[in-house]
C-alpha cells in the first residue's frame, strides 16, 4: 500500500472514531437508499440460512452430509468426477426389509411381502433422490448464483460507498486545512460510488418475478415427488391388501406333531412316540383329566402332558388314511373322541372337527362309550 493510500485509510479510521465516540455528525444517506440498503442486508441474511435450510431439509442428517462432501471432494482430487448420492432414509429401510425378505424366503408370505415393500421404498428414495436434483437444479443454485455474484457485488459497492463517504466527511470537518480540490474529488468519487449502489440495489429489489418464478419450481418440485410417492404407495397399498385376501383365504393347516426318538433306560433300545393331539372339544372349556400311565406304553413318555377329554375317547396307535368317504383320517397318537361303536370292527369318532369312521383294531380306547 502506498502513503497516500495509508493516509486515506487513517483518515477514514479518525473519522469513524469522531463519528462513533465524538458525535460528530456525518453525511446521511435520503431516505429511500436507506430503505433499499435495509433491504438488502434482509435478503443476505435470507440466502444464506434459506439455503443452508433447503439442504438440510433434503438432506437432514448432518453426518451423512458431512461424509458426502468429504466423498465428493476426494473424488474430483482423484480426477474421478464420480458424485456419491446421498443416502435416503428411504432407501436405507427399503435396504433392510429386502435383505430381511430375502432371509425368509419365498414361502414365507410375510418374507414375500417385505421384499415388495422393500423394493418399493427403494423407489420413493429414487424420487427423493430426482426431487434432490431438481430443487438443485431450479431453487438453491440460482439463489446461490445470486448470493456469490449480484449480492456480493452490492455488499462490496456499500463497503466501497461508506469508505469514501469516511473520506470526504474527514476532508470536510478539516475544511480549510485540506486543498478545495481534494475536497471536491472525494466528493466526486462518493457521488458515483452511491448512484452505483443505489442503481444495483434498485435493479435487485425489482427482480421479484425471478424470485417468485425460483419459489415457484421449488414448490412444484416438491409437487411432482409427492405426486410419484403417492402413486408408488397406492400401489403398493393395492399389492398388500391382495396378499393379505390370498393369506386369509388359504386353507387353514393343521398341527401334526412329529416323532420324537427316545432311547429305553432298560434295554437300550430306540423307539420312535408321537405326542398325541388334544382334540377341539378342549377348547370348549370342559374339564380335563390325567389318564394314568401304563407300563410299557408310549403314554408314560408324555405322563404330565396326556390330558383328555372327560367323556369317551381313544387314542391312535396306528395311522389311519382312509380311501373311502366317510371314514376319519388320523395319525398315530392323536385323541379321538368316540361318539359310536358301530359293529366289532367299525368305531364312530370326531377329531379336530371333522367326524367319521375308523377301525377298532387301530385304536386303544382310553374312554369306554356307555352301554347301550
Amino acid at each position: 500500500m502506498s502513503v497516500s493510500g495509508m493516509k486515506k485509510q487513517l483518515h477514514k479510521a479518525s473519522q469513524l472514531l469522531n463519528e462513533r465516540l465524538m458525535g460528530a455528525e456525518g453525511t446521511r444517506m435520503d431516505e429511500d437508499f436507506l430503505k433499499m440498503e435495509k433491504s438488502v442486508a434482509v435478503i443476505h441474511a435470507l440466502l444464506v440460512e434459506l439455503l443452508s435450510k433447503t439442504t438440510e431439509f433434503l438432506q437432514p442428517n448432518p453426518a451423512d452430509r458431512a461424509k458426502l462432501s468429504m466423498l465428493n471432494t476426494m473424488s474430483r482430487m482423484r480426477g474421478q468426477g464420480r458424485s456419491v448420492g446421498y443416502p435416503q432414509t428411504e432407501g436405507m429401510l427399503g435396504d433392510c426389509m429386502t435383505h430381511y425378505g430375502q432371509e425368509l424366503g419365498a414361502a414365507s408370505e410375510f418374507g414375500g411381502a417385505l421384499s415388495v415393500v422393500g423394493e418399493t421404498l427403494q423407489q420413493v428414495a429414487q424420487a427423493r433422490d430426482t426431487l434432490d436434483v431438481n430443487v438443485k437444479h431450479s431453487f438453491i443454485d440460482p439463489l446461490q448464483d445470486l448470493h456469490n455474484t449480484e449480492l456480493k457485488d452490492i455488499r462490496y459497492q456499500l463497503k466501497k460507498l461508506n469508505g469514501r463517504r469516511l473520506d470526504f466527511d474527514y476532508k470536510r470537518r478539516r475544511r480549510g486545512k485540506v486543498p478545495a480540490e481534494e475536497l471536491r474529488q472525494a466528493w466526486d468519487k462518493f457521488i458515483t460510488s452511491k448512484e452505483l449502489a443505489e442503481r444495483s440495489m434498485f435493479i435487485l429489489l425489482q427482480n421479484d418475478v425471478d424470485q417468485l418464478t425460483r419459489l415457484k419450481a421449488l414448490v412444484a418440485a416438491l409437487l411432482d415427488f409427492h405426486r410419484n410417492a403417492q402413486r408408488i404407495l397406492l400401489g403398493l397399498h393395492g399389492n398388500l391388501q391382495a396378499r393379505l385376501t390370498a393369506a386369509s383365504n388359504k386353507p387353514e393347516r393343521r398341527f401334526r406333531p412329529r416323532k420324537i426318538r427316545i432311547r429305553s433306560e432298560h434295554n437300550g433300545s430306540a423307539g420312535f412316540y408321537q405326542q398325541p393331539s388334544i382334540t377341539a372339544a378342549a377348547s370348549s372349556g370342559e374339564p380335563v383329566t390325567v389318564l394314568p400311565s401304563r407300563p410299557g406304553s408310549p403314554i408314560s413318555c408324555y405322563a404330565d402332558s396326556k390330558l383328555v377329554q372327560n367323556q369317551p375317547c381313544c387314542r391312535a396307535m396306528y395311522s389311519f388314511h382312509p380311501n373311502h368317504e366317510g371314514e376319519l383320517d388320523f395319525n398315530e397318537g392323536d385323541i379321538i373322541v368316540l361318539t359310536n361303536h358301530v359293529d366289532a370292527n367299525w368305531f364312530e369318532g370326531t377329531l379336530g372337527g371333522q367326524s367319521g369312521l375308523f377301525p377298532v383294531s387301530y385304536v386303544d380306547v382310553l374312554v369306554p362309550l356307555p352301554l347301550p
